[in-house]
């Protein structure tokens, strides 16, 4: 035995571990039960309030499958989905799954730069978008032979194909007709959503069939579901489905249970309570900024959210005060936080309060861990776990967690050690009520309104710029996103770059939220003996306020 495994304390759900059939392709398993909701709702398209049958969404995955494959996609390759939340995501996604491709989904609104490094890393040879985003890889895809297919169907503009011509020319009409063969294996890649990990750059997050159906079946499945969805509920999607949040814990869990699922394409408050309201929304799976909006504007009272059963805050952390103030904007909803990252799947701990049969929990809370997993809480400096009480890395060890970062042994083998414990990069305690609290993170990464931002990516785009000799980037905290990057910069000797200059230049080559928002000069970037820029130094100049 392990000597190490000897003094491991390890924490389990209070719920019991279940049975998962994760011996099943994704898409197997979400229509499994099909047979019980065939013609109730399955996918509303807010934009337009097109309503799709589990009957249309299945039949629609399929011939999205058989199109692909006759464009010459075969099991295990890569395909590139660049789209807001959309049916066409959906079924491209279920369609990808069905002949064992791998969908890697990239922000819609992110640079021409982003898009193509995330196109070459995962090796896509199909790109599914709008025709507002064509100019971003018409080139990529020209120079390595990639076709491109738009959803947008009343253009004649040339070069790419229609969705909808992929549609109809499959040839496949219903479900009696054959799709190609492919024998998945559990353990085959089906979903490539890229992260930044505990540190660095962002990488190719491989999640596979079996991760995928551990992952839901954690959450919807069993006697006491951790997340009781049922097929009677409309669950509103407003987070991007590009974000394994959305992905797993919204659109994959909705699917097994038969629920519908309410696509938004972007958050817009006023659009948002109209269709919570127009379509009586029972779960509302959130993130901090968006419950920021609806505690703090007046229009929200003009509404009838009485329908909301279920809040759900994902991807950040919620503060306590604002857990409270936003109970009182559902009146009959239970609000608790969820814990994930990527790696993991999605959520590492869920709240309680959302079982079937409910436990009572605490404010600022982050759950417990899921079903049918193991924690525990690591020493950062000794790598001894710790007992009840003791903040440390959270560590997780199941069925769910990813394959490996794509191309990535190192950076692999950093994150999941050789006893198949994923280390989260943050810092939390177990309580005695067997409830996560999350503190701090030794992870360097930015989260802006949920979204991940790599200090390592701006500080390579900042040393490409000749006028800049060094420099770091930390977050500065912002009520609205919750955190934004900041820089600290030593100018080349001669320069006289200004913070404008900087801010310009870099915000050209990244997404929004991955613009800095501040610029400091200083002298020197402190660093440790190794060369390991020293964050917590900047955070506390930060905190002083330095004056720029």
């Amino acid at each position: 035995m392990d000597p190490n495994q000897v003094r491991d304390i390890i924490f389990k759900s209070k719920l019991p571990d279940i049975n998962i059939p994760n011996h099943l392709p994704l898409h197997t398993y979400c229509f499994q039960n099909i047979s019980q909701f065939n013609n109730r709702p399955c996918l509303i398209n807010g934009s337009n309030d097109q309503i799709y049958t589990y009957a249309d969404v299945e039949l629609t995955s399929r011939k999205v499958a058989i199109g692909i494959h006759k464009l010459g996609i075969q099991q295990k390759d890569t395909i590139m989905i660049l789209l807001p939340n959309s049916p066409e995501f959906v079924f491209t996604f279920l369609g990808a799954s069905y002949i064992g491709a791998i969908a890697t989904m990239a922000n819609p609104l992110f640079t021409q730069v982003e898009v193509v490094k995330q196109a070459k890393a995962s090796n896509a040879k199909l790109i599914i978008t709008q025709e507002c985003n064509f100019n971003k890889v018409k080139d990529y895809a020209f120079e390595n032979d990639v076709k491109v297919i738009c959803i947008d169907d009343n253009s004649s503009f040339e070069g790419y194909l229609h969705f909808s011509d992929l549609i109809s020319n499959s040839g496949f009409t219903s479900e009696h007709d054959h799709l190609p063969e492919a024998e998945i294996h559990p353990d085959d890649v089906v979903a490539l959503p890229y992260s930044s990990g505990t540190t660095g750059l962002p990488k190719g997050v491989m999640l596979t069939h079996k991760g995928l159906v551990t992952s839901v079946a954690q959450q919807v499945d069993g006697e006491n579901p951790t997340l009781f969805f049922h097929s009677e509920d409309v669950i509103l999607c407003i987070s991007p489905l590009f974000h394994i949040y959305a992905l797993d814990s919204v659109l994959l869990c909705g699917l097994r249970v038969g629920a519908a699922i309410l696509l938004m394409k972007k958050f817009d408050i006023v659009t948002c309570l109209e269709l919570v309201q127009k379509y009586k929304v029972t779960i509302g799976p959130f993130v901090p900024p968006i419950i920021l909006a609806i505690a703090k504007c007046p229009i929200v009272d003009n509404y009838d959210l009485s329908s909301v059963r279920i809040v759900i805050s994902g991807a950040a952390p919620l503060g306590k005060k604002l857990e409270e103030v936003v109970g009182t904007k559902f009146p009959n909803a239970k609000l608790g936080q969820g814990y994930g990252m990527t790696e993991a799947g999605a959520p590492i701990t869920m709240c309680l309060a959302f079982a079937k049969e409910p436990f009572e929990i605490k404010s600022g809370a982050c759950g417990t861990v899921i079903r049918n997993t193991e924690m525990k809480i690591v020493d950062p400096d000794t790598g001894f776990s710790l007992p009840r009480n003791k903040p440390g890395e959270i560590c997780i060890r199941g069925d769910q967690i990813m394959k490996g970062y794509l191309n990535d042994p190192e950076a692999t083998a950093r994150t999941i050690d050789k006893e198949g414990w994923l280390h989260s990069g943050d810092i939390g305690y177990i309580d005695d009520d067997d409830e996560l609290f999350i503190v701090d993170r030794l992870k360097e990464l930015i989260k802006y309104k949920g979204f991940q931002v790599a200090p390592a990516e701006l500080e390579a785009l900042l040393l490409n710029l000749s006028s800049i000799s060094d420099a770091a980037v930390v977050p500065m905290k912002d009520e609205q996103a919750g955190e934004v990057p900041v820089a600290f910069v030593v100018r080349s000797n001669g320069s006289t770059i200004t913070e404008n200059e900087i801010k310009d230049l870099i915000s050209q080559q990244v997404i929004f939220y991955k613009r800095i928002k501040r610029i400091f000069f200083v002298d020197v970037i402190p660093k440790s003996p190794s060369g390991k820029i020293l964050r917590k130094e900047l955070r506390a100049k930060l905190a002083a306020e330095l004056p720029n």
